[in-house]
């Protein structure tokens, strides 16, 4: 088990909490229920951010997730009506918590590789009504919600990188090295949402991304607005839109790794018509990504469209997670596309009024599926704005306000 220094955990631990009162539209309140979901290796942040809650007059309950070992027995020997329960009290707990935080800490990277994903696809089926009415408390900021990355030896070692490193860049990607964490949080909001209002009132019709492997053009479409900082992700460096799917053509590369379903996929290429990705290739994993394609009707649709801001983000490498890989800063900063689920929370109006009717007709992308899919090559993105004329609006990883 990676060791993580005291005043790491403890700074993580108020990022966790502060990151869980901005994706609420109203703070914690005393004596609130808040679940911390976590996975095992990532038990001393989980103990950091249980001692923060308790400090502050909440009432934590502890959630382990489910070993590799566990997750590998019951994807591959469950039946049916095992893959479809689900635990007693779990939908209770969900629904009066007033907020979720869940720490990924993944011991294993690679242990679902001989699983058949379908047992994986049914198990998520059976969870989607509690994850849909979630979705919708997330939504209505009545449920705060954050996810963050411990590090652990099997993240370094898929990265390349000593376990000592990959602690130390996680902690920085997180800026739990400076001098006051939350300032620098505060700050990086309010920068990433100056960006999102410009981008905004340029009333765009389009966005044309080039690269040496990229000529995509992506429609943002109606009610539509960018997303900068929520809370729900902890690094989030990035600004987003899901836009309308069937205004997504052209050619997009994806030249980062990727890790899914215990399977590594890499050098992904897809061609969009009309919004739909009908010329796939991948480098590595093409069978399994084809796979996931036909998972669902929605699956070779464009959920999300993002940028992320070179000099906003301390992720500068591969780091084997797709939480921190989507928010790569680097030398020229980074795009990334979603195949499949849209965001709703990009929807301009007001988040009750959002139904999957309303969804479907402003080209919100449906499915079970959302498979970030990073390029990390020297770009420009150039808007087209209303008249036809057009104007540079990201170069070299900055925004050019």
């Amino acid at each position: 088990m990676i060791v993580v220094d005291n005043q790491d955990l403890e700074n993580y631990a108020e990022v966790l909490f502060w990151a869980l009162n901005e994706s609420r539209r109203e703070p914690l309140e005393k004596g609130d229920i808040v679940a911390v979901r976590f996975d095992l290796p990532g038990v001393p942040l989980a103990e950091a951010l249980y001692a923060k809650l308790l400090d502050a007059h909440m009432r934590p309950v502890m959630v382990a997730r489910p070993t590799a070992a566990m997750e590998n027995e019951l994807y591959r020997n469950a039946s049916f009506a095992q893959l479809m329960f689900q635990d007693p009290g779990q939908e209770e707990l969900l629904r009066r918590a007033s907020a979720v935080a869940t720490i990924l800490a993944p011991e294993h990277l690679f242990h679902l590789q001989g699983v058949d994903p379908r047992n994986m696809d049914e198990a998520g089926q059976a969870r989607r009504p509690l994850d849909q009415s979630l979705e919708r408390r997330r939504r209505s900021g009545a449920l705060g919600w954050t996810v963050c990355l411990y590090p652990t030896e099997a993240l370094a070692a898929a990265s390349g990188m000593s376990p000592e490193e990959y602690a130390d860049r996680v902690m920085r990607a997180c800026c739990l090295r400076m001098p006051e964490p939350i300032r620098q949080w505060r700050n990086l909001k309010r920068e990433l949402a100056e960006i999102c209002a410009w981008l905004d009132g340029l009333g765009a019709v389009g966005f044309h991304v080039r690269s040496s492997r990229v000529d995509l053009t992506v429609e943002p479409g109606r009610n539509r607005r960018f997303v900068g900082f929520t809370g729900r992700n902890i690094p989030a460096c990035e600004v987003y839109v899901s836009p309308d799917w069937r205004g997504v053509r052209g050619v997009y590369f994806a030249d980062q790794p990727c890790l899914c379903m215990g399977r590594l996929v890499q050098g992904v290429r897809l061609e969009f018509h009309d919004g739909v990705a009908l010329s796939v290739e991948a480098a590595r994993g093409s069978g399994f990504f084809l796979s996931r394609l036909s998972s669902d009707g929605g699956a070779r649709r464009v959920g999300e469209f993002s940028l992320t801001v070179r000099h906003l983000s301390l992720v500068d490498r591969f780091m084997a997670h797709t939480l921190l890989d989507e928010n790569l800063g680097g030398e020229s900063g980074s795009c990334h596309i979603a195949l499949g689920a849209a965001l709703p929370e990009s929807f301009s109006g007001p988040a009750e009024i959002l139904t999957p009717e309303m969804g479907a007709q402003l080209g919100f992308n449906a499915s079970a599926m959302h498979w970030d899919l990073v390029n990390t090559e020297p770009k420009s993105v150039t808007a087209a704005l209303a008249g036809g004329k057009k104007r540079l609006v990201y170069e070299n990883g900055e925004f050019r306000l």
